[in-house]
């Protein structure tokens, strides 16, 4: 259920991170209340995951997924570059993520 409530959090957060573009800097209603409202419901359901799984595991996945996700529309819908460096740098992101998560516990 943990992992269900994340990709609903990452999945509120993502969408509401690819929408800021058209807030215009907060000043366009409709596009800054469902941006603050992703954020809202993001935040929410992270407060959650974190009563069953550890924070720093739960943020890292959060964290990295969503910048994968934020990245690939940025380059597949918004039409924004991705630069070779800043390829590699998105996929050292996910590296870390996948060794902390299969890193085990600290003793």
């Amino acid at each position: 259920m943990a992992y269900l409530l994340l990709a609903c959090a990452i999945a509120a957060e993502v969408g509401a991170t690819s929408l800021l573009g058209r807030t215009n800097g907060f000043t366009v209603l409709l596009p800054s209340a469902v941006v603050l409202t992703g954020y809202a419901i993001s935040f929410f359901l992270l407060s959650i995951v974190v009563k069953t799984m550890p924070v720093g595991i739960a943020y890292a996945i959060w964290s990295g997924v969503g910048t994968l996700a934020v990245v690939g529309i940025g380059v597949t819908l918004l039409g924004q570059p991705l630069s070779l460096w800043q390829g590699l740098g998105v996929l050292l992101v996910v590296a870390g993520v996948v060794l902390i998560n299969v890193g085990g516990p600290v003793h």
